[in-house]
């Protein structure tokens, strides 16, 4: 008697609101709904999620950065008997400055299915909102905290393009010094709390953000894009835009 050939599951990379939980998409809901497991960062927000979704009683998955191995192989234990599975992020696209490539690596070695279901993302929430040129950038999420940032700066510098930086709100004036010291006359723009209550959006030189977050204005995490040819470089660039 001939066997049928056994069907896996497909891991569904989802992206969830950034803050504002009105920001889901409806296939992202119906991915959540229709999924047998869920791996999340912090399965106590996770909960809050699928309870605003009206989504009870899933498996959820703890997976982070101090538990990978583990919970990769519960993972792909549960695709490899047929079950679907979602991960989700603590908030917008996972994969993006967050856990997720190593599992995405196994489950590429082990030939197991990957689909993205795509919405909200910090970086593409910025970039959609940022009055600098960023046509073209480079994304180097979050800095190391100590060894290696000086040298990991001065190549973004280097590179004389726009750069898009995570930051947060203990290392926002620290990274506003630094970037003093190498590009003094560069511009930026910084988006605050996103979709949430306090969001918030500055433009200005370095000095300029310096003196409108010295108020107390650091709290929340911080999305950074920095231009560093500063205004007369902008305005060239734009005039440039204009005959095409």
């Amino acid at each position: 008697m001939q066997t049928e050939p056994s069907h896996t599951g497909t891991l569904y990379v989802v992206a969830t609101p950034l803050g504002n939980l009105e920001d889901i998409t409806l296939r992202a809901i119906k991915t959540l709904k229709e999924s047998g497991a869920i791996a999340c960062e912090d399965t106590r927000r996770a909960s809050i999620l699928l309870k605003h979704l009206d989504i009870p009683g899933k498996k959820l998955i703890s997976y982070h950065n101090y538990n990978e191995p583990r919970a990769i192989g519960q993972i792909i234990a549960l695709l490899e008997e047929g079950t679907d599975v979602s991960l989700i992020t603590d908030a917008g696209t996972p994969v993006i400055s967050d856990p997720g490539y190593a599992l995405l690596h196994a489950l590429h070695l082990q030939h197991l299915q990957v689909i993205p279901i795509p919405g909200p993302s910090a970086l593409t929430a910025a970039l959609s909102a940022c009055p600098l040129p960023v046509n073209n950038f480079f994304f180097a999420g979050f800095l190391p905290h100590k060894k290696g940032r000086k040298s990991r700066l001065e190549y973004l510098v280097a590179l004389q393009a726009s750069f898009v930086l995570y930051e947060s709100p203990y290392r926002i004036m620290k990274l506003l010094d630094e970037l003093s010291n190498l590009i003094p006359d560069a511009q930026m723009f910084i988006g605050r709390e996103m979709t949430k209550i306090y969001e918030e959006y500055l433009t200005g030189t370095i000095e300029e953000i310096r003196q409108q977050l010295a108020d107390g204005k650091t709290r929340g995490e911080f999305v950074i894009i920095v231009h560093p040819s500063g205004k007369k470089t902008i305005k060239s660039e734009e005039n440039h835009a204009d005959h095409h």
